[in-house]
């Protein structure tokens, strides 16, 4: 898909993975809506980049409609959009309800309520791009959080509903899968830290390198850690010694008093 000219929006792309793909996207000539909660990093990155900034919430319905509303005034149209935005919340079976459903809301609803926005004029027109940065707890799990776990593997599955919903219309949707990034959420996973980065920890350039050449070939899954793409056959062809490997490292993990 031509890049150049684009209209793009990127949310979450004050920091991290989004401030990468945002920086990468418009190094490639795509005129690129940089959305963050954190007002003043979307000022910064959209200078720095010549984008432009649209700070706010990219989750709730309310914000993600003003996000649509404010990006078309400004592009015209929107062809590509990255839903990068996403949270780490809770940990373990005591996680509070109120991050459960911040996980669901931010890191799957936010994904629902831009697709409703979107995709009807991508029909119309029979082109348009779908991203979302998922994880590779999205495809696997992860260990300590399940409401991470859950909410990207919703996440994935929402994605591969819309492929197979409307790729014949001209829509095309990926889904990024990283294992550990070197990002501020990396940072924050305490004892999990060194297994997420057991395949090496990527710079969050790796992963926007990783999406950029996934945009010239259209495939629905991105890893930017190729082994995950052998953990995931392993977990759907042998699943009870995938599940027995997981415990192996929760064991592990919890003799060194890192989790329980």
């Amino acid at each position: 898909m031509p890049v150049r000219d684009s209209g793009v929006v990127v949310t979450g792309a004050g920091h991290g993975i989004g401030r990468a793909l945002a920086t990468r996207l418009a190094a490639e000539g795509a005129r690129v809506v940089v959305n963050d909660l954190d007002a003043e990093a979307a000022l910064r990155v959209a200078e720095a980049i010549g984008g432009f900034a649209a700070p706010g919430d990219a989750a709730g319905e309310p914000g993600v409609a003003a996000l649509v509303e404010t990006a078309r005034g400004h592009l015209g149209s929107i062809d590509i959009w990255f839903g990068n935005a996403g949270i780490d919340r809770g940990r373990g079976l005591d996680a509070a309800e109120a991050e459960w459903a911040a996980s669901h809301e931010v890191n799957v609803l936010a994904h629902v309520r831009a697709a409703r926005l979107l995709i009807p004029a991508w029909i119309e027109r029979g082109a348009g791009r779908f991203v979302v940065t998922a994880s590779a707890a999205g495809l696997l799990t992860t260990l300590g959080n399940p409401a991470y776990a859950v909410s990207k593997h919703a996440c994935v599955a929402f994605a591969e509903w819309l492929s197979a919903t409307y790729r014949h219309r001209g829509v095309v949707v990926q889904a990024i899968c990283p294992q550990g990034v070197r990002t501020r959420m990396l940072d924050n996973t305490g004892p999990l830290r060194d297994l997420l980065s057991r395949d090496g920890a990527l710079t969050p350039e790796d992963v926007a390198e990783a999406a950029w050449q996934a945009l010239h070939d259209d495939r629905f899954l991105v890893l930017p850690h190729p082994r995950v793409a052998d953990y995931y056959r392993h977990r759907a062809t042998d699943t009870d010694r995938w599940l027995d490997g997981m415990n192996t490292l929760q064991r592990q993990l919890e003799d060194q008093g890192g989790l329980r």
